[in-house]
Parts: structure tokens; sequence; C-alpha cells
């Protein structure tokens, strides 16, 4: 039982290896599509794994067994025995990568949100044409800024160095992320590979697969 407990904390090593082989062999969409779902599916089976390796330990703790009578408490040893053995071994493990998990993610969420409402006081700061915000600034960037409506907002540095076409397809491009959604699958890749490291490798190969998909949109 503990072995099958194991595979899902293993398997997402084998990720890296398939992940870029996805974007050059499926159409963009696709490939977005396959390696967001299966960079979540992965994340919440090593969150389960973790799960049910510490419940077994945790139950077993009088206090905790007595909690709906789940489990009845073993007397087999005096409490204070007892309660750290049911820590130690596997379920101490999960716990610490549960605990280590949950950080990690919170500070994820709280770095993304942090930039985006960054990213939106500056676009506020400038009239907008449309969906189009322009940055006074000498460096060449453009992003799609998700929201209610989604705006676009490029830097006049990059205006600069583009012609007429390179501004349209550009903008093109830009619109294509907005409309694709890719924030919210860019969201699930990082908040995924805050799981488990291995996922790390799929969320570069998500953000390629969205810029491809956003290029071949763009193209239409």
């Amino acid at each position: 039982m503990i072995v099958l407990l194991l595979v899902p904390l293993l398997v997402p090593f084998a990720a890296p290896l398939f992940a870029y082989r996805v974007v050059d062999r499926l159409p963009p969409v696709a490939a977005l599509w396959t390696l967001t779902l299966t960079s979540v599916v992965l994340a919440t089976s090593c969150l389960a794994s973790l799960g049910a390796l510490l419940l077994p330990g945790a139950l077993r703790v009088p206090v905790l067994a007595r909690l709906g009578e789940l489990v009845r408490p073993l007397n087999v040893a005096p409490t204070a025995v007892l309660d750290p053995a049911a820590l130690l071994g596997l379920g101490g493990l999960a716990f610490g990568a549960l605990v280590c998990c949950a950080v990690t993610v919170a500070r994820s969420v709280l770095r993304q949100w942090r930039l985006l409402r960054t990213a939106w006081s500056y676009a506020a700061r400038v009239p907008a044409a449309g969906d189009l915000s322009v940055i006074d600034d000498d460096r060449a960037d453009a992003y799609a800024l998700p929201g209610r409506p989604g705006r676009i907002v490029v830097t006049s540095g990059m205006l600069r160095v583009l012609d007429p076409a390179e501004r349209e397809a550009l903008f093109a491009h830009e619109r294509a992320h907005l409309a694709g959604r890719h924030h919210y699958f860019l969201g699930a890749a990082e908040l995924a590979a805050q799981c488990h490291p291995a996922l790390r490798t799929v969320r570069g190969a998500v953000a390629l697969a969205a810029e491809r998909s956003a290029d071949e949109a763009a193209a239409l």
C-alpha cells in the first residue's frame, strides 16, 4: 500500500522527459490544454498521496481518533509515547511536505497578485485607446493584462522599434493571449509547479505552448 502511495510522488519526475516533446508534436492549443491538465492532475495526485500518508499516523493520535470516532484510540502505550511516535516516519515527512507546499503556494499567489496589482496601477496612470495602454518607457516591452476588460500594455520603447505591420502583429498576439484566457493556464501551471519541483519544467512548456498558441491565432 505504501508503495502505491509513493507512485504519485515519483511519476512527476518523468514529466520533463515529455513536456517539450508535447509542445513540438501537438498543435499549440492542444499542447496547452494537455500540459496544463497533466500538471494539475499530477500536482493533485501528489497532494492526495501526501495526505494519505499522513492520515493513518494522524488517526493514531488519541485526540484525533476520538473526533467522529473514526478510529478507536490504541491504548498500547502511554499518550506521551504514542503521540510522538505517530508523528514520525512517513507521516512526519508527508506533513512537512504538505506544509512546505502550502507555504510556497501561498507565496506564489501573493507574488502573482502583487505583480498584477502593480501592472494595473501602471496601466491606470495613462489614458487608454480602446484596449491599448502605452507606457512611457525606453525599454521594449509588451504584455497582455488580464481583467474586466483586459488590456494590452506596450511601452513607447517597443513602439519605436517596430514598423506599423509589426505593431499590428504584436497587438494581435497579445489580444490572442486575452482571448485564449492564457493567464488561467499559466496560473494553474504555476501553482502545480509549487507542489512538486519536477513540474517546474512543465510550467515552462506551458508558457511556450501559450506563446505558440498566441502566434498561431495572430497569424489567422
